[in-house]
């Protein structure tokens, strides 16, 4: 199953806006993505309370999976998105 490990990027972590716009995107993903964080039990990344349950502050690192076609490359963009700072990201 691919996998990536990235860095929490937004300044906040993983509230509010952040979250809204990471499960946004998590949701538009043609596959099932989790998200965990440290020894945590994987969360669907699509739940915006699961992700907020995470409470994953600013330099939290963060595992992301996928499985199935298309896997790679959503991992990619929503790894990418975590590693911005979404609070600064107005557009």
């Amino acid at each position: 199953m691919p996998t990536r490990t990235v860095t929490v990027g937004s300044a906040s972590g993983l509230h509010a806006r952040p979250a809204k716009i990471f499960v946004e995107a998590a949701a538009k993903a043609p596959v099932k993505v989790t998200i965990r964080s440290g020894d945590r039990k994987p969360v669907p990344a699509k739940s915006m309370l699961s992700v907020l349950a995470l409470g994953a502050k600013h330099g939290t690192e963060v595992i992301l999976e996928a499985e199935g076609e298309g896997a790679d490359e959503a991992l990619d963009n929503l790894a990418a998105l975590l590693a911005k700072d979404l609070d600064a990201d107005h557009g």
